[in-house]
This record gives C-alpha cells, structure tokens and sequence, in this order.
C-alpha cells in the first residue's frame, strides 16, 4: 500500500471512529465493481466465472451458470471437488420464493461415535477415507439443474469436461498439491492424479502446466452418455438429468466410489450412496430494518447471522461508526452470543432431537440476549441460553447446559507460531462461492465445498472424497444436537446468503473460509445497509474475526477473546480493545473471500463485488 492510500485508509477510519459520514470520500478500490444488464456471474477461479459465462451466452439461465460455475471449480480443486457437498439458495421469479437447496452428504453406515472412540479419536478425523460423508455435489448440481434449469447436463458440464481433458493449473491449487503431497501419497488412487512427477524434488504440477484428470473424464462422460441415453429413449430433459444422477448414486460409478472408499479403509457402502437423495426445503428468514435475510436450515451454521441481526437491532450501529472501538465490541459480543448457540443447539432436523429453532430466532430471545453484552468489557465465558421459554417449553438439556464450557473442545493459548498457524487455518480454511443473477430474475447463491486437497480419491473415479465428518461430535455433552450416527448430515460451516427487499432480490452473497463466514458476511451486509458502501467498497472492506466460538474443524478449539483485526487498525482502537480484555492478531487483508451481486433496481442493473482477498472474480454482461 503506497502512503496515499494509507493516509486514505486512515482517514476512512478516524471519520468512522467519529461516527462522520464518509460517502463523500474519494475511496477507491483495488478491483473495479463488476456491471451488467443481463446477467452476472461471480465465483471463486476466473476460469470458472469463464463457464458460467460460456452458458449464459448460449442462453442459459442463472441456475444453468451456476451448475456449469459449480462444476468447473470442482474439476479445478477450488478448495472443493467432486464429492464434497452443495448448499444453495435459490430465487424463483416465477413464484417470488426463496428455495433452500441441502445437497449434502450424510455419516456412512457404522460411522458412530462408538467406532470412532474405539480408535482413539477425539473427533472423527481431518483427513482420509473415515472422514468422508457420502458425496452431495453431483446430486445437488443435478437437482438444481432438472429442477430450475433449462439445458442438458451435457450443455452444463462441456467446460468442466474440457478442464478434465486438461487446463493451465493455478499455482494456488499446484502449490497446495505440494504442501499436501505427504497426505497424499498415503492414498493410490490421489498419489496418481496429483502427483504427475512423483519421485522429483517438486511431485506436484508447477504453475500454468496442464493438469490432465482421465479418470474424472470419464466419470463425468458416462453420466451425460446416461443422459443422452434416456433421451434417446424419450426421455425429457428432466428425466434424462435424473438418469444421469442414478448412473452415478445407483450405477457403476456408485459401485467403484464404495469399491475404492473401503479399499482404503473407509466406510460408505453402495447402499448409502444409493439411499442418499437431495433436499428442496424452506430457507429460515429474518427481517433486519425492512430488508428479510433468508439462510439455510441449522444443519448449517446459516441461522447463526439471523440470530446476530437479531441482537444488534437493539443497538445503534451507526451511531457507533465503523470499525470504532465500541463498534467492534459490540459487534464481538453479538457474534459470540449467536455462536455460543449454534456450538450447542444446532444439527440435523431430521434426526432427533428437535433443534429450539423457533425460540432461537425470536426477537424475544434475541433482545434478552442483548443484555448481557457489558459496554466495557469482554465476556470470555459466555455460554449458550436457554430458547425453550420462547417456544414455551422446557429446556430438555438444562443439565448440560448448565455445565456447558464447549465440554472435550479444548482452550488454545496463542504463544506457539505452528501451532497458532494450525490453529488460525482451521477457523478460515477455504472453499468457494458461486453467485449467479439473470434478466429473468433467477438469482443462485450457493457455498459449495468438501474434498479439498489433501483429498482421498475413491478409487479410478477422479472423485475426491469429502472431510465433512469432522464437523459431527463423539459427546452429546458437547452438542446434544450433532453426535454422529449413520445417514445423519454434520453441522456444517457453509452458508450462502440472499436478502430480499420491498419484494425484490436485494442482495446475493456468500463467501468460503469456515467458522468465519457468517461473521464476515455480517460486517458485509451492514456495511451496505448502514454505512451505505458501494457492493465492491463492502466486498473490500477490512472486517474483524472472533475466535471465541468453537471451531467446527480439528480439534474443535477455541480462543477466549481472541480477536483478529486488519493490519490497519489505528493504534488508539488497538488500545482500547486491550483494555476491554481481547487477545490481537492482525491480517494485511481481512475482507473476505466475499462475492455478492447487488440488484441496482432504480437502473434495472446488476453490480457484481469480489473481495481484494484472493482469485475470486466474475463476470457481467
């Protein structure tokens, strides 16, 4: 950063601290906002944001794009692959509704806590077969697709197709490959795809070298000869996609992703791919100042920024001033207040025990909670309420609630640089996002993830297996809510975003990186709904992380006021945040990953915004 744009940036921050507008400074930022007519498309890999505006110019809609984004990131290992797990929501302008899309997988037959205490295991592992649930991305890529789409999965799947034929590997993927190598060569089948140069000083692909994935190929053609088969037959085009998906949960591909997932000592058998099937279900939704923001059931973390939104209505934000001192406590204590909740509360709804949900996301609730936030100081030792007496009931877990510190989940005290460094990654480690809007008015938000590398490949498939059983528990102590048992989903981190307004799409959003994503896109929102930021300024905005929360990766962690800010951050606030008892570690860059599509309804437009914090971008038109 030159001293000009330092000298800017703390301008920007002093007028904040002072609670003074600012829409009159002249704030640049370093990636341009994206803007389009016709449609936009946003996501984690240029190339992939290519993909969806390859379909889109064959006329395809948001959804089309979305699947062919969602495919192409998935062939480049974007942090994610083909076995991981979908989470979308979509917009149908047909019906005005929000559709909430759950493609993700579920614990593999015999996967209980029993088996993995057996082993010695705290939590199920971060790596390897046994950490894998059964794939959801394909199933949800095809759903979304019959469903909302209006092409073949031949049409959507050509880029990713011609990426697996081979394309110029990035050196972000090609120097994770490397550092991941060790993991890798414990696994045949992810040895002989990753590894081109295997017995070399460097053994992964170098940067700009074709990476050439056949065994993916092939996988990927025998599910769009399955769809050309069935039309072949008479076949509509949505009958045609679902045969496609049967080949792959039902078929032969099935066969060989259970053939090579227990080869290499995991668990998932033919039938769990064969039961597993996707999920249409209803978003959950508040409404913050007239503007509702829908998410994803708590099988996500997703309800966890409506409960924020919630609690910070009783406070005035803006009054405040951005990224002041009494800004950021508050904003902390909020995070903390909601994330203590979902470490406790949250899971799969189709399993027993019912989540409190309802009392969780009444206002009620949300303003009780409210007032144990102190002005002055930092509370290390919140814990979870008590949602019942909102629902009117009576709490069934009052016991261990009352004995609640997160339970086996250990305490980490920064001091060692590795083990903080391992630390630090399991709270942001990445996946993507891909955000999609048409003319017609269909928007996509979705945060895809799972099987990123080090990924333990099934068999002769290509399909890197998924490491989201390490979001599930072994002690109901922890969570009564999400103790693994077969055919169950984790409580996962990934949560894509959508904001209506006066009946309209507002805002898309979502963004990768684990624990931190609904922090971030909190500060995103109401940097656009009370500071009045552009989408891009929002997107690039330095933002601020709590580590207070347990960490949904590893060893299930957490840091009691550890607080990580942006490099930035003037040295008076620094001090007063001390004060008030936060632990600070600091980032050049804290804004993200965060893509978004902002409606500009008054010029019938689309603006797009990605975060100066990585390779994400798009493209409009």
């Amino acid at each position: 950063m030159n001293k000009i744009s330092a000298l800017l940036c703390l301008i920007f921050l002093y007028n904040n601290a002072c609670g003074q507008e600012f829409n009159n400074l002249p704030v640049t930022t370093q990636k341009p906002p994206l803007h389009g007519r016709h449609w936009m498309a946003v996501t984690g890999k240029p190339l992939a944001a290519t993909a969806g505006a390859m379909v889109f110019t064959k006329g395809g809609n948001a959804v089309d794009a979305s699947c062919a984004m969602l495919a192409a990131t998935c062939t480049m290992w974007d942090v994610l692959s083909w076995g991981g797990e979908t989470q979308a929501l979509i917009y149908n302008p047909h019906t005005k509704q929000v559709i909430a899309i759950n493609a993700l997988g579920v614990a593999p037959t015999g996967a209980t806590a029993e088996f993995y205490k057996s082993k010695g295991m705290k939590y199920p592992p971060e790596y390897g077969p046994l950490a894998a649930v059964t794939p959801g991305t394909p199933g949800g890529l095809m759903t979304m697709l019959a469903e909302y789409g209006t092409m073949s999965l031949t049409e959507v799947l050509a880029p990713a197709m011609q990426m697996a034929e081979g394309y110029p590997i990035e050196a972000q993927t090609a120097n994770s490959i490397e550092r991941g190598k060790l993991q890798i060569k414990k696994w045949p089948y992810s040895k002989k795809v990753f590894l081109p140069h295997l017995g070399e000083n460097r053994e992964a692909p170098n940067a700009g070298e074709i990476f050439v994935q056949k065994d993916l190929l092939e996988t990927l053609t025998k599910m769009v000869a399955s769809e050309q088969e069935a039309l072949k037959k008479g076949a509509s085009r949505k009958q045609a996609i679902y045969a496609a998906n049967d080949r792959f949960y039902k078929g032969d591909i099935a066969k060989e992703i259970a053939r090579g997932c227990q080869e290499q000592g995991g668990l998932i058998t033919e039938q769990d791919l064969a039961l597993w099937q996707v999920k249409m279900e209803e978003p959950m939704m508040t409404n913050y100042k007239g503007i509702e923001v829908y998410k994803l059931q708590q099988w996500t973390q997703g309800p966890v920024m409506l409960q924020m939104l919630n609690i910070l209505e009783n406070f005035d934000l803006k009054g405040m001033g951005y990224n002041s001192t009494h800004y950021i406590h508050t904003m902390y204590q909020a995070m903390n207040l909601a994330f203590a909740d979902r470490d406790f509360y949250y899971g799969d709804p189709a399993f027993a025990p019912e989540e409190p949900m309802q009392g969780l996301l009444s206002k009620e609730y949300a303003k009780e909670r409210s007032k144990l936030i102190d002005r002055e100081r930092n509370n290390p030792k919140i814990g979870p309420g008590d949602p019942y007496p909102f629902e009117g009931k009576v709490n069934p877990y009052g016991d261990t609630l009352n004995r609640w510190s997160g339970s086996g989940a250990g305490v980490h005290q920064f001091g060692n640089s590795l083990m903080d460094e391992k630390f630090s990654e399991s709270f942001q480690s990445g996946t993507t996002s891909v955000e999609a809007a048409d003319a017609e008015g269909w928007v996509v938000s979705m945060t895809p993830s799972g099987g990123w590398v080090p990924a333990c490949i099934a068999g002769n498939t290509g399909v890197g297996l998924s490491q989201r059983m390490q979001s599930f528990v072994l002690d109901a102590k922890e969570n009564p809510f999400n103790v693994v048992e077969p055919g169950k989903r984790p409580r996962v981190t990934l949560t894509p975003t959508l904001a209506m307004k006066e009946g309209k799409p507002f805002l898309s959003f979502a963004k990768q990186a684990g624990d931190e994503q609904d922090q971030l896109l909190l500060q995103f929102f109401l940097n656009m709904v009370e500071f009045n930021m552009t989408v891009q300024e929002a997107c690039e905005a330095p933002s601020f992380k709590t580590l207070q929360m347990h960490s949904s990766f590893g060893n299930h962690e957490k840091s009691p006021g550890g607080l990580t800010l942006n490099e930035q951050t003037p040295s008076w606030v620094r001090r007063d945040l001390s004060r008030m008892g936060y632990r600070q570690t600091f980032q050049e860059r804290t804004s993200g990953p965060i893509n978004a599509i902002w409606f500009d309804w008054k010029h019938g437009t689309f603006w797009g915004g990605s975060s100066n914090h990585g390779e994400d971008y798009g493209l409009g038109w």
